[in-house]
């Protein structure tokens, strides 16, 4: 691991021109960014052509063995390729090379030996030099890997950068799972799902409870007679008046809320309810319109859109 992680740093300081250069050309390209490699190069190539494309570079994994064999006609005069080669002297890279310079795109070479056959035919050379592999028999490749997959995503978050793409282009792409519900997921989507148990100030506590209960969200909004949101009263609220009071018949709900209750807005971001909530150890949320009452996010709804 230390191997690694020094590999790593030690690349940062070899990044030049060559690699500002790189990041220009794709960035100015009309076509794809193709990236092609052989053995544990070709993995690495398709995790990096995994990150472009989810960072709003069309990208495509191109085997080499594959290319010299049909697969080099998916390669179109706009785009730009990637070839990744520990050696840069692997028999595929070399045979590869040549074919892909008839195209007259240009290559850009991400390889850890300086003075092989892949940097000198590469247009632009990304410099993933290391002193030995992880491997005590200095073979596997390993710290070559990690350092060639560290570029291919240092690459990635330059051209992210350049191209301005935010957090909700990032969930206009990733729209499965937790992490694509984290970025588009609104407590507008989670509302409709919820009644709103609302009482005025003045509606006695034995109503409100009733209300409580009906609705079964542990809560219940309070508000004034000009409808304005003023308070909340929740399971808590109603266990600390029975435990410190009696005669708690003739109470209102005015008399046992919360003040300045928790809110979150329409439009929001449910995840922006999940932080609130555990910013301030709540299980439920009002929702709020323009000040108004719109309804309810509980931690249960979060829980079963699977955000938390």
């Amino acid at each position: 691991m230390l191997n690694e992680s020094s590999a790593i740093e030690n690349c940062a300081s070899l990044l030049d021109d060559q690699f500002e250069n790189a990041v220009l050309e794709i960035f100015n390209s009309a076509g794809r960014v193709i990236v092609t490699g052989v053995g544990k190069s070709a993995i690495i190539a398709n995790k990096i052509v995994s990150t472009l494309n989810s960072t709003g570079t069309p990208s495509v994994f191109m085997h080499a063995a594959d290319a010299i064999h049909g697969d080099l006609g998916m390669v179109r005069k706009e785009d730009v390729v990637i070839c990744i080669s520990k050696s840069g002297n692997t028999p595929e890279i070399k045979e590869l090379v040549p074919l892909i310079k008839r195209t007259g795109v240009n290559i850009i070479g991400l390889l850890s030996q300086m003075d092989s056959y892949l940097a000198k035919h590469s247009d632009f050379v990304l410099n993933g030099t290391i002193g030995e592999e992880a491997c005590p028999n200095n073979l596997a490749p390993t710290t070559s890997t990690t350092v060639h997959l560290a570029l291919g995503d240092a690459l990635a978050i330059c051209l992210l950068r350049l191209r301005g793409f935010s957090s909700e282009d990032f969930a206009k792409l990733h729209p499965g799972g937790s992490l694509g519900k984290k970025l588009y997921l609104l407590v507008d989507d989670i509302v409709p799902n919820n009644e709103v148990p609302v009482v005025r100030e003045n509606t006695p506590v034995k109503e409100a409870i009733i209300e409580i209960s009906a609705k079964r969200l542990g809560a219940a909004a309070v508000i004034s007679e000009n409808g304005d949101l003023t308070g909340i009263i929740t399971d808590g609220d109603l266990r600390r008046m029975l435990e410190g009071a009696d005669g708690w018949e003739v109470y209102n709900a005015v008399d046992i809320m919360s003040k300045n209750p928790k809110t979150v807005s329409i439009g929001d971001h449910a995840v922006k309810a999940l932080q609130i909530m555990q910013s301030n150890s709540i299980t439920q949320l009002i929702v709020v319109d323009n000040g108004n009452v719109a309804g309810f996010v509980h931690l249960h709804d979060l829980l079963k859109e699977g955000i938390v």
